[in-house]
């Protein structure tokens, strides 16, 4: 296949991860090899969906050679929802011809991911593409322990903080109350949890009915009379954003939350002070029992999304972004099939189309919740200082547990006994 005088184009959509960059730099290195001329379009489908094609730049290897181990995008973000409507994708196809882009590749997590299936699909064959899956959540529907780039950077800088704030409850007898970004699925914040020595983290797959902010309050405090029962009166509880997204009914009707939806339509959890809610709860049924304890609510997320990428990451976005470049040309097993999302497994490029990702319930991207049945799962929980159903068994531990609470065996029971399992 001739490639002389094709254009390939880079856009990046959704929120920032660390090693955008990355994919970024290795895309226009491995495209300009070939012959390719690169264009960066700034923004990602923002000015596009307008037909605006003013904000873009020819990419040269010099542009990304340092870069690319940096943090942030280069090209910038947005979260630009072109498939809000026909006439806005039809603005980005329309665009995309005019610039002569011959290859696109889009760098996201799951709406972005949607935005360039649609893209191939509108474009009708015309435009090739392919996707770098891309989120901090590490939520996008790739093979079984394949993480999302992103991933092990915001686990690494995150479970440093949590370690650091533990050692600070230690040290002042406190309890600090962590929200952990991760709109649905708890991968981040079990994975800064069990890292970062979290006294308990709480995670929205847990939960096979709805719960509320009463019951989120009542995990963490059965944690902390089963800390105290074994001398312990500080700790750290996670609690994944997505579990203010399960309460989410409940928030939208509480005085501190202002109800806002993003471009794709997703209830805005970084808007909601959720660690604040639950922290003042708390206070509030302490009093209540005539007790007194220390919380600091404080919410980890935005301090990752643009860290320096570590080792893993750079070289895994290396990877992707030649990977990505190489599909497009037909030069990977199999070669150019369909729009697809580029994954490695086993240390090879394996294309996933666009189809395969797709929910056939929603249309939208599939999410990838956290296996709670997965061993890796059972041992961070194992890890925790949490109430269990072993708890209620051996009687002379639940009396134990129960005398930390001030509380009749009976009354510990009845409060705390139907939120474990």
């Amino acid at each position: 296949m001739s490639i002389a005088g094709k254009k390939i184009g880079i856009l990046v959509g959704g929120g920032p991860a660390p090693g955008i960059n990355g994919v970024i730099g290795s895309v226009t290195i491995e495209a300009i090899n070939y012959g390719l001329e690169v264009i960066g379009i700034y923004d990602g489908f923002k000015w596009l969906s307008q037909g605006d094609t003013d904000h873009i730049k020819k990419m040269t290897i010099n542009d990304v050679i340092k870069a690319r181990f940096d943090g942030g995008s280069i090209l910038n973000t947005s979260r630009e929802n072109p498939t809000k409507s026909p006439d806005k994708m039809k603005n980005v196809v329309d665009s995309l011809k005019k610039l002569g882009i011959d290859y696109l590749v889009t760098i996201g997590g799951d709406d972005t991911a949607f935005s360039a299936s649609q893209t191939f699909k509108c474009a009708q064959g015309q435009i090739r593409v392919v996707h770098v899956p891309k989120t901090i959540d590490n939520d996008l529907p790739l093979p079984e322990s394949i993480p999302t780039f992103g991933f092990q950077t915001a686990r690494q800088v995150g479970s440093e903080l949590v370690a650091n704030l533990l050692e600070d409850a230690r040290t002042t007898h406190r309890w600090y109350l962590v929200v952990a970004m991760g709109r649905t699925a708890g991968h981040l914040a079990l994975g800064m949890g069990i890292s970062g020595g979290a006294t308990l983290t709480i995670v929205p797959e847990e939960f096979t009915k709805v719960p509320t902010v009463d019951d989120i309050c009542s995990i963490i405090e059965g944690s902390m009379f089963k800390a105290r029962a074994l001398g312990q009166d500080y700790g750290v509880a996670v609690i994944a954003e997505g579990i203010g997204d399960l309460l989410k009914d409940e928030l939208k009707r509480h005085p501190l939350v202002i109800v806002e939806e993003d471009e794709h339509g997703h209830f805005r959890m970084a808007e909601v002070p959720l660690g604040l809610i639950i922290k003042r709860t708390l206070i509030v049924r302490f009093n209540q029992r005539g007790e007194k304890a220390q919380f600091v609510d404080v919410t980890i997320g935005y301090e990752l999304r643009c860290s320096r990428p570590i080792a893993f990451d750079v070289e895994y976005t290396h990877k992707l972004g030649s990977g990505a470049v190489r599909y497009l040309l037909d030069m990977v097993d199999g070669g150019y099939k369909t729009g697809a999302l580029i994954s490695i497994q086993a240390d090879r490029i394996v294309p996933i189309p666009f189809d395969e990702i797709l929910s056939p319930e929603t249309g939208k991207t599939q999410v990838r919740k956290l296996d709670i049945n997965s061993d890796f799962y059972r041992t961070a929980r194992s890890m925790m200082i949490r109430i269990e159903n072993e708890d209620f068994v051996d009687q002379s531990r639940l009396s134990q547990i129960a005398r930390a609470a001030k509380m009749s065996v009976e009354e510990f029971r009845e409060k705390y006994e139907k939120l474990v399992g």
